[in-house]
C-alpha cells in the first residue's frame, strides 16, 4: 500500500492511498475460495465447483465486498500508523479502480486538536448555599395536605368564589379573522372536569374567567393561547370557549398530622416535615450545583482557546438551528432573539455552537488524560432509573438498551462529564456563599 499524504489546512488532513492490484486480486482469491468449499451446485460434487464458475456467479458480488474492506482496513492504518485523531468518520472517495489494476482513493478528514490543558488550582469559583426555611417547609406541607384534601359539594346556591372547584363541561373553538368561532378543536372540550377557579393549568383567563359562576350557568369565554403553547396550531391564537358548570365544590380542610402522614406512609407528622424539607434540599442543592458548574465552563472557556473541527461545529449548529427554525415558524422565538434577523441570529448560535464544541473537546480531553471513566455500576444505575421512569415496561427499556449502543452513550455522557466536572471542583479553589433560597432561585 502507498500513501502521498497531502498538505495539511488547519484540522484538515488528505492523504491519497494506492492499494496495489496483486493484494485486491489475492484477497478477492482467497474469498472466492472459501465459497467454493462450501458450495453446492446442481452438476458439480460438493467442494467441487470450478473456480471459473465460483468466479462468474459471484465474482463482482465478492470484488464488492473486497474492495469495501480494502478501503477499511487501508483508512484504518493511514489513521492508525499516523497516530491520527479523527474528529468524524473520515471522507473517502474512490479515483479509480479497474479489474485487475491497482485501486486509488482519496481519504480527507479533520483531526482532534490538541487541548492545552488549565491550571485548575488558578481558577476561582463561589458556589451558592441555600437551605429551605420553616416558612417553606410549612407553605410545601399546606400546599401538599391541600391536593390530597377530599371535595366535597357545595349544598348551597351560591357563585363560585376563589379556590372554589367548578364540576363543568366545555368546549374551545378558535377565532378567525373575523371574529367567529369556528369548529371545535381537537383538545378542546371536557365533560365533567374539576376546574379551581383562579387555579393553575388552564390557558390564562380560563380559570379567572369563572368566578362567579353559578351551578347551572353557561358563560363564554375568550382567551388567548400563550406564544409558548406547546401545540404550535394554537399558540398564540384566540379562541373561545363554552363552558357549562354543573357543580361546585370545595376542599375539605385537612390538617396536616400524624394521620395524614400516615395515610401517605410515613409514620409521623414530624417525618413528613423532615421529608418535605430533604426533598427541598436536594432541589437547592441541584439549582446550586447547575450555578457553580455554568461559573466553572465559563471560566475555562474564558482560560482555554484552541481550534475546532468545523464538521463538529457545523453539526451542532445544524441541530441548534433546527430548533430555532420551528421557533420562527411558531412564532416562539425566546425574547432575547425577537426583532433579531436570520444572518444575525446565525452568526450568534454559530458561535453558541462553537464554544459548546470546544468545552465538549476540553472536558472529554481532561477527562481522557486524569483515566476519568464511568464504571458498569454506574450505567447500570442509570439504566435502573431510566427503567423506572416506565413502570410496567422496564424489561422492554433494558432490552432496548442492550440492542442500541448509542442509547448507552446517551447516558455515558452526562455521566462522565459530572465526573470531569467533580474533578475539576476537586483542583479548584471553591468559595461557598450562603444565599437566601430566593436569591438561588433568581440566578
Amino acid at each position: 500500500m502507498q500513501v502521498t499524504e497531502g498538505a495539511a489546512e488547519g484540522l484538515k488532513r488528505a492523504f491519497s492511498v494506492v492499494v496495489p492490484a496483486g493484494t485486491i486480486a489475492a484477497a478477492r482469491d482467497k474469498r472466492l475460495g472459501a465459497l467454493g468449499r462450501d458450495l453446492r451446485l446442481p452438476g458439480f460434487r460438493p467442494g467441487k465447483v470450478p473456480m471459473s464458475v465460483v468466479k462468474n456467479r459471484y465474482g463482482t458480488a465478492v470484488m464488492g465486498e473486497v474492495l469495501e474492506e480494502q478501503v477499511q482496513e487501508a483508512t484504518r492504518k493511514v489513521v492508525t500508523d499516523r497516530g491520527l485523531r479523527p474528529a468524524l468518520q473520515p471522507k473517502v472517495e474512490v479515483v479509480t479502480f479497474d479489474d485487475e489494476k491497482d485501486l486509488e482513493f482519496k481519504v480527507e478528514m479533520e483531526v482532534l486538536p490538541e487541548i492545552p490543558l488549565p491550571d485548575f488550582a488558578g481558577i476561582e469559583v463561589e458556589r451558592p448555599r441555600a437551605e429551605p426555611t420553616d416558612e417553606e417547609v410549612q407553605k410545601a406541607l399546606d400546599g401538599l395536605a391541600r391536593r390530597n384534601a377530599k371535595l366535597e359539594d357545595v349544598t348551597e346556591d351560591r357563585p363560585a368564589g376563589q379556590g372554589d372547584i367548578v364540576v363543568a363541561d366545555f368546549v374551545g373553538r378558535m377565532v378567525g379573522e373575523d371574529g367567529t368561532p369556528g369548529e371545535p378543536f381537537q383538545g378542546g372540550s371536557a365533560t365533567d372536569m374539576p376546574i379551581e377557579v383562579g387555579g393553575d393549568g388552564f390557558i390564562p383567563g380560563f380559570t379567572e374567567g369563572l368566578e362567579g359562576i353559578r351551578t347551572g350557568e353557561s358563560r363564554t369565554l375568550s382567551v388567548t393561547f400563550p406564544e409558548g403553547y406547546g401545540a404550535q396550531e394554537l399558540a398564540g391564537k384566540p379562541a373561545q370557549f363554552e363552558v357549562t358548570a354543573k357543580g361546585l365544590k370545595v376542599r375539605s380542610a385537612t390538617a396536616a398530622d400524624d394521620e395524614f402522614a400516615k395515610s401517605l406512609g410515613l409514620e409521623s407528622a414530624e417525618k413528613l416535615r423532615e421529608e418535605i424539607k430533604n426533598s427541598l434540599q436536594r432541589e437547592y442543592d441541584g439549582m446550586a450545583r447547575l450555578r457553580v458548574k455554568r461559573a466553572l465552563l465559563d471560566q475555562l472557556s474564558d482560560r482555554v482557546d484552541f481550534p475546532v473541527p468545523e464538521g463538529m461545529v457545523q453539526a451542532e449548529f445544524d441541530q441548534i438551528w433546527q430548533r430555532v427554525e420551528a421557533d420562527m415558524k411558531a412564532g416562539s422565538l425566546d425574547a432575547d432573539d425577537q426583532g433579531k434577523d436570520e444572518e444575525t441570529l446565525r452568526g450568534e448560535y454559530r458561535r453558541i455552537a462553537e464554544r459548546r464544541i470546544r468545552l465538549g473537546l476540553l472536558l472529554s480531553e481532561i477527562g481522557r488524560t486524569n483515566n476519568i471513566q464511568v464504571s458498569q455500576d454506574e450505567l447500570g444505575r442509570a439504566m435502573r432509573n431510566e427503567a423506572g421512569r416506565y413502570p410496567g415496561q422496564e424489561r422492554q427499556v433494558f432490552e432496548f438498551f442492550q440492542k442500541n449502543p448509542q442509547a448507552v452513550e446517551s447516558l455515558r455522557a452526562p455521566i462522565f462529564e459530572e465526573k470531569v466536572v467533580d474533578f475539576m471542583l476537586e483542583l479548584a479553589k471553591v468559595t461557598d456563599k450562603t444565599v437566601t433560597p430566593a436569591e438561588l432561585q433568581a440566578a
